[in-house]
């Protein structure tokens, strides 16, 4: 199977868990430390390899195309101010990858989103990366998605990035039913969305990377809306014949609700000596 170059991320989402921030700006832009949450996305997709990005947007997205776009305006006033430093930022940030955009006409679920991409990826392995979940590989380690891409080629299979879930949060998380094949390695008899802690068949869940096949995109065309009225990418993954769950060497940081962002924001601050001792010393005072 080809190395994985094509990257989807869904970030069509109200994001009404972040109300009032996200009433005139998307979830995706919230910042987490020093950059929004999409640009740590982006970036774990362009070092995985994947250099041709379609992005799913909806109404009141467009800040994230601003984001990834040239600012013309903004490039020369650094320029004739003399900040190399920034505009060597803004370059790069507008340089990143080749980035597209298609608008999720309405809100029927991540496998809907995932569907809109189906004229762009073509007959190519693609990987779908969520817009609103940051992963940091573990020191040494490729990151997140590049791990799947790795078990995709050679089990020929797709593959979905999973996570040991706690008790508490298993009802929000797709939760398989898997066989251990080797360390990390899941063959997936089965996957649930969002059970009950009772009637999980494990405490394995998906984490919001995948590595799949264009086969998935027929397999969504015919699977039938489920909780909300919602296509869930969840039950399209059920019906693959054979699929992998991998438990990447890496970090999620959930950026979901306000609770997670807080959480992670914090988790990553300490991690950045930049920041870590503002951090530490607030904390004294």
């Amino acid at each position: 199977m080809e190395k994985v170059t094509k990257a989807v991320i869904p970030a069509a989402g109200f994001g009404t868990r972040f109300f009032p921030i996200t009433k005139a700006m998307p979830k995706e832009m919230v910042p987490v430390v020093d950059k929004p949450v999409i640009q740590y996305v982006v970036e774990e997709a362009v070092a995985s390899g994947c250099d041709d990005i379609l992005i799913i947007t909806g109404r009141n997205k467009r800040a994230i195309e601003d984001h990834f776009d040239v600012s013309a305006e903004l490039n020369m006033h650094l320029q004739n101010s003399g900040n190399t430093e920034l505009l060597e930022a803004s370059e790069r940030l507008s340089d990143l990858a080749n980035i597209h955009y298609i608008r999720q006409k309405e809100q029927r679920g991540l496998g809907d989103a995932v569907l809109c991409a189906k004229q762009h990826v073509g007959d190519e392995p693609f990987a779908v990366l969520l817009g609103d979940t940051i992963c940091l590989p573990d020191t040494g380690e490729k990151p997140c998605t590049a791990q799947l891409a790795d078990m995709l080629v050679k089990y020929q299979q797709p593959v979905i990035g999973v996570e040991v879930v706690p008790e508490h949060k298993i009802k929000d998380y797709g939760i398989i039913d898997g066989k251990l094949i080797e360390d990390r390695v899941y063959q997936i008899m089965d996957i649930i969305e969002k059970p009950s802690p009772e009637e999980a068949p494990s405490n394995i869940g998906a984490m919001g990377r995948y590595v799949l096949t264009s086969e998935i995109f027929e397999i969504l065309e015919h699977t039938a809306p489920g909780r909300k009225g919602e296509i869930q990418l969840t039950d399209a993954l059920a019906k693959y014949t054979d699929y992998l769950g991998v438990i990447a060497k890496s970090t999620r940081y959930d950026i979901g609700d306000i609770d997670t962002w807080i959480v992670s924001n914090l988790k990553l601050l300490m991690m950045d000596e930049r920041y870590k001792n503002l951090v530490l010393q607030a904390l004294e005072k």
